[in-house]
C-alpha cells in the first residue's frame, strides 16, 4: 500500500524541491502540496470527515509554512489528527528545536538541504507509525474518530469553591445527552473526584506519564469506566508522585483522550502545576470557578493575572463560573466581571449545599436530583458552553491552541 504524503510548504521553491524527492521515494504518493496553515487543516478536516482511512500518513511541514508558526500549525495537526504523522523540514537542527519539535507532536525532523536518504528512512519510520495507530483505532470500535473533541478545563479561584462538583457534573451532563466524555482529575497531589464517585481504583494518570506513545489500548487500561458511562482518569492516590506528569505528559495524555472522546473535562484544582497551565493554555474552553466573596474573587483576579503573565492564557479567552450565586449577595457577576477582566458565563449557580451535602458525603455526586437547583444549573452551564449534544458554543472555543511556542518559552524564563 503506498504511503500518501502531504507536503505543506508556503515557499514556490521550496514547493518544487521536496515534491521532487518525495515523488522518488518508493512506494511514495505525494498529494497536491497545501501552501498555508489554514489550508491544512481544512484538508484535513474534510478527509477526516470523510473516514479517518482518507488522511495522509505523513504530513511534511516546512519551516517557511505560514501563517500560522510551524511549530503551532505541528501542535495543531497531532492535537486534532492523532493518526497522522507530521516531519519538520528545518534548516534549525538544534537539540533545542529537536527537543521543541517533538514536545509538540513531530514525529521526526530532517535538516535542510534536503537530502534523499534522510528524507526516505524519516518518512518509512513516520509512516509505519501511523500505520500502527491507525490499526489500534480500528480495533477499537468505541473509539471516537472525529477531527478532536473538545477540551474544557475548571480551575478553582481557591480551594473549596467547587470546582470539582463543578467538572464531574459537566462531563455527566456531556454523557447524557450521548456523547462520548471522559474526565481527567489533574488536581494532582488532592485530587478527589474518586472520593466524590465512591470509586476504588488501582490506575492513575501517573501510569501514562512516562510513556511516549499512548495507543488506545494503553489509554484504556488506565481509564476507569463508571458505571454513568464516563471514563475516569484519576489523580495518584500519593500526592507526591504527581510530580511524575511533567507539561509534555500532560499534554500527550490530553491530546490521547481527545482523540478518543468527544468531550473532555479536565479537573485543574486550584493550584498552577507546570501539567495544569499546559492544559489550560490547550483548552478549547477555560473555566475559572469563584464564590461571590472578596476572598474568592480576588483569588481568580490573582489567578487570571498570573495566567496572562506566564502567557498560558489571557483574560478575555477565561470565562468565570459563579458558584453559590444569591440574588442577595453584594458582588454580582457583573461586578466579577469588570474586576477579572474575563468573560463570565451567563449560567450562574445558586447557592443551595444542602442539596449536595449528603450525596458529596457519601461519594455519589452522580445522583443529585435531577430536581435539585445546583444540578439543573451545572447542565444548563453545559449546555451552555455547548457540551451536550445538539448544542454548540463558537464563542467559547478560544483557539487554546495557538499560544504554545511563546507561553512555553515564557513558563522556562519563569522557571516552570
Amino acid at each position: 500500500m503506498p504511503t500518501r504524503i502531504l507536503p505543506a510548504v508556503g515557499d514556490t521553491d521550496a514547493v518544487r524541491s521536496l515534491t521532487t524527492l518525495l515523488s522518488q521515494l518508493p512506494d511514495a504518493e505525494p498529494v497536491t502540496p497545501v501552501t498555508d496553515s489554514t489550508q491544512l487543516i481544512d484538508t484535513l478536516a474534510r478527509l477526516a470527515s470523510e473516514s479517518i482511512d482518507e488522511l495522509p500518513e505523513v504530513v511534511v511541514v516546512h519551516e517557511r509554512i505560514g501563517p500560522v508558526p510551524a511549530l503551532e500549525l505541528i501542535r495543531e495537526v497531532a492535537l486534532r489528527f492523532p493518526a497522522v504523522g507530521v516531519i519538520l523540514v528545518t534548516s534549525d537542527v538544534s537539540p533545542g528545536l529537536f527537543q521543541a519539535a517533538m514536545d509538540y507532536g513531530a514525529r521526526g525532523l530532517i535538516a535542510l538541504p534536503l537530502g534523499y536518504e534522510e528524507l526516505a528512512t524519516r518518512v518509512h519510520a513516520v509512516a509505519q507509525w501511523s500505520v500502527g495507530v491507525r490499526r489500534h483505532l480500528g480495533a477499537a470500535t468505541d473509539v471516537f474518530t472525529g477531527v478532536g473533541g473538545t477540551v474544557v478545563t475548571v480551575s478553582g479561584a481557591k480551594g473549596g469553591v467547587g470546582a470539582t462538583t463543578t467538572a464531574i457534573q459537566l462531563a455527566l451532563a456531556a454523557q447524557a445527552s450521548g456523547r462520548s466524555a471522559a474526565l481527567l482529575d489533574l488536581d494532582l497531589q488532592t485530587g478527589d473526584i474518586a472520593s466524590y464517585l465512591d470509586v476504588q481504583f488501582r490506575r492513575s494518570v501517573v501510569d501514562l506519564a512516562a510513556i511516549t506513545d499512548i495507543s488506545p489500548r494503553v489509554l484504556a487500561d488506565a481509564v476507569f469506566p463508571h458505571d454513568t458511562g464516563l471514563a475516569l482518569l484519576l489523580a495518584p492516590g500519593e500526592g507526591e508522585r504527581g510530580e511524575e506528569v511533567t507539561e509534555r505528559a500532560a499534554r500527550q495524555i490530553v491530546s490521547a483522550l481527545r482523540s478518543r472522546y468527544e468531550v473532555v473535562v479536565v479537573d485543574c484544582g486550584a493550584q498552577l502545576s507546570g501539567a495544569g497551565a499546559a492544559v489550560v493554555e490547550m483548552a478549547d474552553t477555560a473555566l475559572l470557578v469563584t464564590t461571590p466573596d472578596v476572598v474568592a474573587v480576588r483569588g481568580a483576579k490573582r489567578a487570571v493575572r498570573m495566567w496572562d503573565r506566564l502567557q498560558v492564557r489571557k483574560a478575555e479567552e477565561t470565562t468565570v463560573v459563579v458558584n453559590r450565586h444569591s440574588r442577595g449577595t453584594e458582588i454580582q457577576p457583573a461586578l466579577i466581571q469588570k474586576i477579572t477582566g474575563t468573560g463570565v458565563a451567563a449560567t450562574v449557580i445558586p447557592a443551595n449545599f444542602k442539596e449536595l451535602q449528603g450525596a458529596v458525603d457519601a461519594g455519589r455526586v452522580h445522583e443529585l436530583d435531577a430536581r435539585g437547583t445546583v444540578k439543573q444549573a451545572l447542565w444548563t452551564l453545559a449546555g451552555e458552553l455547548g457540551l451536550v449534544k445538539g448544542t454548540e458554543s463558537n464563542s467559547h472555543r478560544n483557539g487554546g491552541r495557538e499560544r504554545g511556542s511563546l507561553a512555553f518559552r515564557r513558563r522556562k524564563e519563569l522557571g516552570r
